[in-house]
């Protein structure tokens, strides 16, 4: 393919993603929907043409790794620990803690009711789905009140790291139950420790470095730091996960004598730039994965009745068991957050990495984009409903 033209697709993929950002905030249509209806319609197109974009089955998850790491790091970046938040963050931890159990084995369910698969296969490929995505709510919720909107934010990061570390428990290789436990609970222990130990000294290199050119290779860094830890089977993404919330609230860990080692007088500003990096590389790599997740589907699947019914499936058990973990952490009204709740990049990034033993047989390929885009829907129609009613009682107000 020549090189201009290259240039000229991917520029353009991103510009088109950037409109696509500025009508979802309009419209509150996710910009995941058009982001894959765009990458069917590519596949339309250069299958008409005979032509085919190589290497999608290493692209894809390479893509959905890094976008996880970054989005995982803004959501740290964008979490605040300080002014008595503590009651609140551990409500939402609950919160994300009980709905992804309650999804998960409701899910499982499902899977083993319909497709006779047994219980424990059928649990790890429910978990992907058991997961809401940050990604996808936190954009979308930025019209409601500063408390509903705090809450997303807080729950679905959460969401996102506890799937993901519930996920590694299940699939991790170990002998007995009370073995893997005891890994995971070792394996956690050493990240956190060479967490804090990254958290100093990345500190200390944001407020020391003079180069023109210093974020990216502390983002390169914590790839390199999550890819070991991967290696070796450890919960490597709670270490990108401290290390956000570390540079976030650095005055509740370096105090006194620490503050010169650690910081100077423009660490704020080097923070905000270090955030606005992290959502512009973020919004990339999520511009580029769920394009490609788009082109990666045969559109004949998202015709297949069977995957349409279990997804509405999924899709009732997802808003059913987010109703019973809201009622139970939370009090008042639960719209709309009762239905934001949308699948996206952590799903499908942990659907692809479930390893082939432990894949249910018979799981229809339609099913995980169509639960993307029910759930993202139904979550729009929630938002703008919400709103539109919210505008109609204070203009009735006398």
């Amino acid at each position: 393919m020549d090189t201009s033209l290259l240039i000229i697709m991917l520029s353009s993929s991103v510009l088109i993603s950037y409109g696509f950002d500025l009508v979802s905030s309009r419209t509150k249509l996710p910009s995941v929907v058009l982001l894959l209806a765009t990458g069917v319609a590519i596949r339309q197109v250069t299958d008409y043409f005979g032509v085919a974009i190589p290497y999608v089955n290493v692209i894809l998850p390479t893509l959905g790794t890094l976008g996880l790491i970054l989005i995982v790091l803004e959501g740290g970046l964008d979490l605040e620990l300080s002014g008595g938040k503590h009651k609140f963050i551990l409500r939402t931890l609950a919160a994300a803690l009980l709905g992804i159990l309650l999804c998960m084995f409701v899910i499982a369910g499902i899977f083993y009711i319909l497709l006779g698969e047994n219980f424990y296969n059928a649990m790890v490929t429910a978990t992907p789905f058991a997961v809401i995505s940050s990604a996808v709510a936190i954009p979308s919720v930025r019209g409601l009140d500063a408390m509903r909107r705090e809450f997303v934010v807080y729950e679905s990061s959460l969401s996102d790291i506890l799937g993901l570390m519930l996920f590694n428990i299940l699939v991790i290789p170990a002998g007995s139950g009370w073995e893997t436990a005891v890994q995971f609970f070792k394996s956690t222990i050493l990240v956190v420790i060479i967490s804090v130990i990254c958290c100093f000294v990345l500190l200390y290199l944001i407020s020391r470095i003079t180069h023109h050119v210093k974020y990216l290779p502390i983002i390169s860094s914590l790839f390199i730091v999550y890819a070991v830890g991967k290696m070796y089977h450890l919960s490597s993404l709670l270490a990108i996960l401290v290390f956000g919330l570390f540079i976030n609230n650095t005055e509740l860990f370096v105090r006194g004598k620490l503050k010169d080692y650690f910081k100077n007088d423009l660490f704020e500003h080097e923070l905000q730039q270090f955030k606005n990096l992290t959502a512009e590389s973020a919004f990339i790599i999520r511009t580029f994965f769920f394009l490609i997740f788009g082109y990666s589907t045969n559109i004949s699947e998202l015709a297949d009745i069977d995957a349409w019914i279990v997804s509405i499936l999924l899709l009732l058990a997802i808003v059913g068991t987010r109703y019973l973990s809201l009622k139970a952490t939370l009090k008042g009204d639960l719209k709309p957050i009762l239905y934001v709740a949308p699948r996206g990049l952590v799903t499908v990034l942990l659907f692809l990495s479930i390893p082939p033993q432990y894949l249910v047989v018979g799981f229809r390929d339609g099913i995980l984009m169509l639960t993307v885009i029910l759930t993202s829907l139904v979550m729009m129609v929630a938002v703008v409903s919400y709103r539109h009613d919210q505008n109609e009682e204070s203009e009735n107000i006398p």
